[in-house]
């Protein structure tokens, strides 16, 4: 039977070894990084988490290909992977993130999607908008532009209006995103959000993802699988 050292969150014991029960596979991030859920007993109270595992870089030995492997490994798991959370009631009800998402968005909206599954919709509504605060500000261009001053580049009330005017944001996003106002005037900074406006920024911040990161990785995706099976 293998094994996980970790802190156990139901008697509080530090590095202490669970005993690893059951293994899924969930999901691979960025097209590579290999997660798992791992139901685990505690050696010091018996009782049972199901902790969130991922390999930490590429060389994930091939672990998340054969169903069991985790289990079957003899001794420690932590060499292979580490732990990056437990099952809790964060997350119930949470939304899957938008694929190919850069780390820091896809911390960003996983930590909003969490605080909305519990009500937290100031921290939500935080989190959601800084996933469009860090994708509008890279889609900004480098060098000079037209009406695009100091103000317009700090402020995302003002640089998602801009970013519409001039065509680096698809047009019928415009509607969708008028929950960011000028100055931070969206409750978000304000700390008077509620669900309905939670809601609105997360359905203008999936669209926006969707349309930025992942359609066009799809589309990138696509074309290399039609141009393999023209070299084929």
């Amino acid at each position: 039977m293998s094994q996980l050292v970790a802190n156990c969150p139901r008697c509080r014991a530090q590095r202490i070894s669970f005993e690893v029960l059951s293994t899924v596979f969930t999901h691979r991030v960025a097209d590579w990084q290999p997660h798992w859920e791992a139901f685990c007993v505690c050696g010091h109270c018996n009782r049972g988490t199901i902790f969130h595992l991922y390999a930490p870089d590429y060389s994930d030995k091939g672990l998340a290909d054969v169903p069991g492997t985790l289990v079957n490994i003899k001794g420690a798991v932590n060499q292979y992977v580490r732990v990056e959370g437990y099952i809790s009631l964060k997350d119930e009800g949470t939304m899957t993130p938008p694929e190919f998402l850069p780390q820091d968005v896809l911390a960003a909206f996983n930590e909003g999607a969490k605080c909305m599954a519990v009500g937290c919709y100031n921290a939500a509504g935080t989190m959601f908008r800084l996933c469009v605060d860090i994708t509008s500000r890279n889609k900004l261009p480098e060098g000079d532009a037209s009406s695009l001053n100091a103000r317009v580049r700090r402020d995302l009330g003002l640089r998602l209006p801009w970013l519409f005017d001039n065509r680096y944001l698809p047009e019928d996003l415009r509607d969708l995103s008028t929950c960011i106002k000028e100055d931070g005037n969206d409750g978000a900074h304000r700390g008077t959000l509620t669900n309905e406006d939670a809601l609105d920024l997360l359905d203008f911040t999936e669209a926006l993802l969707k349309r930025v990161y992942t359609e066009p990785e799809r589309l990138r995706l696509a074309k290399e699988r039609r141009d393999a099976r023209r070299v084929a």
